[in-house]
């Protein structure tokens, strides 16, 4: 038992890794994730602000978006500090508290924004599937219910994580294989048991993205029924036009998260920046992409952008 204690206390901090199979290309690797991030925080905020000024958006389908953008920026800030300071500043230490304390936050945005997709795909189910009922079944009492169901069951999905990990003692060499703290590769270092941290992350996984996923699917068979007994053919188009966004939307998010999954599972002699290119583009392509899908394909928000930016000043 004193053992356990001495192993545990013992670890105060872990090693961050960049990329050191690029050494010569650090400094190019660090502005292109500094564009990223740039992108990815300003983008969002602008589409917060417009929502937010926007009379024609204050409606549902507009509320569960400035939740997404709200959850991406925190995304792009759970990764932010060790990223910058890694490749930035070269300060490759983190403490080990702060550590499992970033391994929550982005794994908490990252449940979060599968239960937001969720939520706005119920919310294009409604609006094409039953339309006169829309603003009866979507009030905004009820959009907030939801928005605060999703934040409360992804901080209870997230918050043992941390506990479980801390519990174990640390004995091996601390190093990570990225610039930030992922629960895949935190459970890899402890010299103890590691069964119920890994049963239990596969049971959120499966509980959370497994069921949020089949649940979006579900929801766009049934669409696609209700649009193919529209005669028009100019009609189902214009329909599923209003789906394109969301579409891109959960491609953008489960398509990397399915493809960092498989390389862990399956992939475990492909090179080592493999591993760590598909952890950025999943962490890093859907907080980027989504404020400029939903800038080019919502109406509004072209019109709110065109008049801010482009309309000439009399």
């Amino acid at each position: 038992m004193g053992n356990f204690g001495t192993n545990i206390s013992s670890t105060t901090s872990f090693t961050l890794t960049g990329f050191p199979e690029m050494e010569g290309l650090q400094h190019w690797l660090a502005t292109l994730l500094l564009l990223l991030y740039a992108i990815s925080i300003l983008g969002n905020i602008l589409i917060l602000f417009i929502i937010k000024e926007e009379q024609s958006l204050q409606q549902p389908m507009y509320y569960f978006l400035y939740l997404l953008s709200v959850n991406d920026l925190g995304v792009s800030f759970s990764t932010l500090p060790t990223v910058l300071a890694a490749l930035c500043f070269h300060a490759w230490e983190i403490a080990f508290d702060a550590c499992l304390t970033q391994m929550f936050f982005i794994h908490f945005f990252s449940w979060t924004e599968s239960g937001v997709l969720l939520a706005m795909s119920f919310d294009r189910y409604v609006a094409i599937c039953n339309p006169l009922r829309y603003s009866s079944v979507l009030t905004d009492i009820r959009v907030a219910h939801m928005g605060i169901s999703i934040i409360i069951c992804s901080f209870c999905m997230v918050f043992p994580l941390p506990f479980l990990l801390k519990r174990l003692p640390f004995c091996k060499a601390n190093v990570l294989n990225h610039s930030y703290c992922l629960h895949p590769d935190l459970i890899h270092l402890p010299c103890g048991d590691t069964t119920i941290n890994s049963m239990y992350g596969l049971f959120i996984v499966i509980s959370a993205f497994g069921v949020d996923s089949v649940l979006i699917l579900l929801s766009y068979v049934l669409i696609q029924r209700s649009v193919l007994v529209i005669a028009s053919q100019e009609e189902r188009l214009k329909i599923l036009n209003t789906c394109v966004s969301h579409i891109c939307a959960v491609l953008i998010f489960y398509v990397p998260m399915v493809s960092v999954s498989m390389v862990h599972q399956f992939g475990k002699h492909a090179p080592e920046y493999v591993h760590k290119f598909m952890s950025l583009v999943y962490l890093f392509v859907p907080p980027m992409l989504n404020p400029i899908i939903y800038s080019i394909k919502t109406k509004e928000i072209r019109k709110r952008l065109y008049k801010m930016f482009l309309k000439p000043k009399l």
